[in-house]
């Protein structure tokens, strides 16, 4: 299948913002986004699957995910939801456990186009510093390869969901 690539752009010295569309509706872009059962089939990597993925969908809940590699090494994410108005928009912290002073703010916007669901992630970082070390970590590259992923969850999702 041949997947759209997201676009990276820099609105200004602490934002990130990630574009990209998916051919289905907001309603399962937001469910895939949101539920461990699907988060779980396309966060990380094939090479360092999800080994936690707790979502309390609430404004104050928390999130968290943990990966781990072939030689056990974990990486681990958390945050906390700030803002929710399901299936179109949805803000919260962030914070890689890597590096605990770095929490951004993510702002998801899904808006529809048709059949079609246009995404948009602005990262508001705290400094330029956090944006460029966020930018510099092979980020986009593996977004690349997790959004892919997302859109094989939404195939099977369409498929379920078919009238």
């Amino acid at each position: 299948m041949n997947h759209p690539r997201a676009t990276v752009t820099l609105p200004n010295d602490t934002q990130i913002q990630i574009t990209r569309t998916f051919d289905a509706p907001p309603e399962l872009v937001f469910k895939a986004w949101t539920t461990p059962e699907y988060v779980r089939r396309w966060w990380g990597s094939a090479e360092a699957p999800l080994v936690v993925c707790d979502i309390d969908l609430s404004v104050g809940g928390s999130w968290r995910y943990v990966s781990r590699d072939a030689s056990g090494t974990e990486l681990g994410w958390h945050g906390t939801c700030l803002e929710l108005d399901p299936p179109l928009r949805m803000v919260s912290t962030e914070v890689f456990e890597g590096f605990p002073d770095a929490e951004a703010v993510n702002t998801l916007v899904l808006s529809a186009d048709g059949d079609r669901t246009l995404m948009t992630v602005t990262v508001q970082h705290s400094s330029r510093e956090n944006r460029d070390g966020h930018l510099n970590s092979g980020m986009e590259a593996g977004m690349q390869v997790v959004l892919e992923r997302l859109d094989d969850v939404l195939e099977g999702l369409k498929i379920v969901s078919a009238p």
